[in-house]
């Protein structure tokens, strides 16, 4: 599986992503913001970080890049593609994903584990397919505007088409506000694109790829990928 790493100024997550990618037997590589083409990957990864230093609004820059226009062709076309926390506020800002993310609801930046569960009726995504292990998936956050907000109708559309990825939870997978980080709607902590093939999650699963960081978790979502890559 070959993965594109996308890299912005204030990236700093991409060396994790590539660490991730190494774990599972993929063949990473990094594009750098400026490029127009993405070369031909499996799998497109924007990483976490502070692109362009969040000046304006997260991700709100970082859209107007150049290999941005790429990236929208390629999962328009059906490519996977993955944000993942400052990813996650991008591909809301280039419009592939829906809805926004604004300040967590208690003003602090959180970095701390939290628990991730799977919505049992999600729709069909490479990402997603594979993970039956446990009924939460152990995987970090870390950031400061990490809430999850839409309106009402998105929100509708969103739960009516089953594209809640993982929402916050105990260990249990039991869902529930007191476990919510930073107040997103509905404890959302993950979305796809109406066709599955784009995810735009805020917790990092790049940090949950080894035990002696903390866990493996994360290591499901590319798994889940590769298997469907071999079909």
């Amino acid at each position: 599986m070959k993965v594109a790493i996308v890299v912005f100024p204030g990236t700093w997550s991409d060396e994790d992503c590539v660490y991730a990618m190494q774990q599972v037997g993929a063949e990473p590589y990094k594009v750098w913001h400026t490029e127009k083409k993405l070369g031909n990957p499996d799998l497109v990864i924007i990483p976490g970080g502070f692109s362009y230093g969040d000046y304006l609004r997260c991700g709100a820059i970082a859209r107007f890049s150049n290999i941005m226009e790429d990236i929208i062709t390629y999962a328009k076309s059906g490519g996977l593609v993955i944000g993942i926390c400052n990813g996650f506020q991008i591909l809301c800002e280039s419009g592939l994903l829906p809805g926004v993310l604004i300040r967590n609801d208690s003003l602090q930046f959180r970095c701390q584990d939290t628990f991730l569960k799977l919505n049992d009726n999600v729709i069909d995504s490479p990402f997603l397919n594979s993970i039956n292990e446990s009924p939460s998936l152990k995987i970090p956050i870390s950031h400061g505007s990490g809430n999850y907000f839409a309106d009402k109708s998105t929100l509708k559309s969103l739960l009516k088409n089953n594209r809640i990825a993982f929402q916050y939870s105990n260990p249990n997978g039991i869902i529930d506000s007191i476990y919510n980080p930073n107040g997103s709607i509905a404890n959302i902590a993950g979305i796809l694109n109406e066709h599955g093939n784009v995810l735009g999650m805020m917790p990092h699963p790049e940090r949950a790829c080894d035990n002696l960081i903390g866990g493996e978790d994360g290591n499901y979502i590319w798994k889940s990928v590769i298997e469907s890559l071999k079909k």
